[in-house]
């Protein structure tokens, strides 16, 4: 690859992280309109599991530890590996359950728009305990 194609991939990759929104930078009240779609299987009150565990308090704690929910092999394991549901973690997840975490119970097919990943995002960080 010469300079002026290394150049051009460059403009390229920059431009399109710009026009990217930043996960936790998204638009909280579009995301509860987009959450419509994840209500019929998670709540966002603690303590509160449906057919997928509760999502209160959800951004930045260890991945599979609702306390009272059943969980996948695949999703103990992804928890049991250290991580964490961070602005990146939840947007891979929300893009793509079944290819972020393979075995995973869920199954909804994901957020395709980067937008909504971000909105719905910023919608559960509303839901954490008082400081």
């Amino acid at each position: 690859m010469g300079v002026k194609s290394s150049l051009v991939a460059v403009v390229f990759a920059a431009a399109a992280f710009h026009t990217m929104p930043a996960l936790a930078e998204g638009d909280a009240a579009n995301g509860e309109k987009v959450f419509r779609k994840c209500k019929a299987c998670h709540a966002v009150e603690e303590g509160k599991n449906k057919v997928g565990p509760s999502l209160y308090n959800i951004v930045d704690r260890a991945v599979g530890t609702v306390e009272g929910y059943k969980y996948s092999k695949a999703m103990i394991a992804y928890g049991e590996g250290g991580a964490v549901w961070d602005a990146e973690t939840l947007g891979a997840y929300l893009e793509a359950p079944r290819k972020a975490v393979k075995g995973t119970k869920m199954a909804f097919a994901g957020l395709r728009k980067p937008e909504e990943r971000a909105d719905v995002i910023a919608y559960l960080l509303q839901f954490k305990p008082a400081e």
